[in-house]
């Protein structure tokens, strides 16, 4: 699965493509859970790590927060996950992280346009294309404020501290992520499912002071590979409340 964060600055997007190739036309359905978030495999897009479809229970945990440690190789970056925003996220998000998912992982990709300042990570593969062989909705946010950079109004401010789902269009979440370091003037089309504790934004701002890689094309990145390399040691679930 394709998952490069791709920004389009005169749309003022930012999304993730798939990449897959098509399958026969003789193939099973692909197997969907039955619950209302409906997890569904990808066959043309396999996990980048074995892991199995995440639970769906009927009744959804929906209220409360779970604390997420995340040790880096830059330092901490404790996460904040809201079950409210965002339930079928946070659900998928801990059955990745219960099941190893993005231990040792490195964020491919760091952005430092004046509108769009994120660091992706979330593919073990660190290509930006590897993703858990399944998919599921969105649940996208309805209270961001408009972007004063955005006369047209369509563009939302993702303020700095927020972790949001990268995507490759409608209903096609899977694995890979994205913490705001600045404020970012985006279209609403990415699921906001937590926060970045402080601790955590210190760390993204080392990561983001160190710059991209540059490559020969361009000596002066503003979208790339982070020169800092930060892994993710361990995603562990720390508290509920």
């Amino acid at each position: 699965m394709k998952k490069t964060l791709l920004t389009a600055l005169t749309a003022g997007a930012l999304f993730v493509a798939g990449n897959g190739v098509a399958s026969a036309a003789d193939a099973p359905p692909p197997k969907t859970t039955h619950g209302p978030c409906q997890y569904t495999e990808t066959p043309d897009e396999p996990p980048a790590r074995p892991v199995p479809l995440p639970p769906d229970p009927r009744h959804t945990p929906s209220h409360g927060k779970v604390d997420v440690a995340v040790p880096t190789s830059q330092g901490a970056l404790p996460l904040r996950l809201d079950r409210a925003k965002a339930p079928c996220t946070v659900q998928s998000f801990l059955h990745l992280a219960r099941h190893r998912f993005y231990d040792h992982t490195v964020c491919h990709r760091l952005t430092a346009y004046p509108t769009l300042k994120v660091l992706q990570c979330g593919d073990p593969s660190a290509t930006g294309e590897g993703g858990p062989g399944y998919k599921y909705k969105d649940e996208l946010p309805v209270d961001l404020p408009p972007a004063p950079t955005d006369p047209t109004g369509a563009r939302r401010v993702y303020a700095r501290g927020l972790l949001a789902m990268a995507n490759a269009g409608p209903d096609t979440n899977g694995s890979q992520f994205f913490v705001v370091y600045g404020d970012s003037a985006l279209r609403p089309n990415y699921t906001v499912f937590g926060t970045v504790g402080a601790e955590g934004l210190k760390t993204l701002d080392k990561v983001a002071a160190g710059g991209i890689q540059p490559t020969a094309e361009d000596p002066a990145p503003v979208d790339g590979t982070p020169v800092l390399r930060t892994e993710l040691l361990r995603v562990r679930p720390d508290c509920w409340f």
